[in-house]
């Protein structure tokens, strides 16, 4: 007979064998799992899933990739902690922060949570007041400043300071379907902040999302923003925030079922 470790083992190898073809056969791998991104909206004024508590401004969770992103923090921390926690997500696994614009409904949620985890690089526009990064520093973060188009981390890029009275940066990530464009409120022009990105990399836009910043504007306006998209080949819109009920009906309208929800609560799930 075998000895009792023997057994063991035995019983053991014949189990990983077993899943390992079962796995194989569902088409479920490691790589698979690791080559997909999440892209969960945390904070947002426009809703989407019950259970989650809305608030003026716009924050969203990147997962997937080598770093774990937030981009923006939303207007209030105890709204944006909570609603992490009712996701299941948690503040200490967020590696890197990125700022699009100095507005308090995209950057007052940062203090709590950098109270919470203070281990993290935040990056910021170059115009951000010299006061504004003191205070990131003394609670403990790194602050980087951002200029023109660089990157940021791995397969992650900014688009640089744009804009001239409203300076702002929107977040680029670099994905095997094409760019993923991010943007905070989109002050200087979505269609130029698209522009920026796509003539950065030479590569079309597989989703924009974010604030458009169009609750002002009128439909002609909001035409000729859809116009200069279409023109520059985006191919998935997901409007939130700052757009406006009326231009996101319109965005809806015009790419049907390229259209992806945006409000809070949402995920996008899109390859890596």
């Amino acid at each position: 007979m075998y000895p009792y470790k023997s057994i063991v083992h035995i019983l053991l190898s014949g189990w990983a064998l077993f899943m390992t073809q079962a796995i194989i056969a569902a088409g479920v791998t490691e790589k698979t799992v690791l080559s997909r991104l999440l892209i969960h909206i945390v904070y947002n004024n426009v809703p989407y899933k019950l259970g989650l508590e809305t608030g003026w401004g716009f924050a969203c969770q990147i997962e997937g990739l080598n770093k774990t992103v937030l981009f923006d923090t939303g207007g209030n921390g105890d709204i944006l902690l909570s609603n992490m926690q009712r996701l299941g997500l948690d503040p200490e696994s967020i590696e890197i922060i990125v700022l699009s614009h100095i507005h308090s409904d995209h950057t007052g949620g940062l203090g709590d949570l950098l109270k919470r985890n203070p281990d993290v690089i935040v990056y910021v526009p170059e115009s951000f007041p010299a006061s504004f990064q003191r205070e990131v520093t003394r609670l403990g973060a790194v602050t980087e400043t951002v200029s023109g188009p660089r990157q940021l981390v791995d397969s992650v890029f900014s688009t640089g300071e744009m804009g001239s009275a409203i300076k702002e940066q929107a977040l680029i990530v670099d994905t095997a379907e094409g760019l993923i464009v991010i943007t905070g409120c989109a002050h200087p022009n979505v269609a130029e902040m698209a522009e920026q990105a796509q003539s950065y990399f030479g590569k079309k836009i597989d989703l924009l999302m974010g604030g458009f910043h169009l609750s002002n504007r009128s439909d002609a306006e909001i035409r000729a923003i859809i116009q200069r998209l279409k023109a520059l080949g985006v191919r998935k819109v997901a409007p939130s925030h700052c757009t406006g009920d009326n231009a996101i009906r319109m965005f809806r309208d015009e790419w049907s079922g390229d259209f992806i929800e945006g409000g809070l609560g949402a995920i996008i799930d899109v390859p890596r």
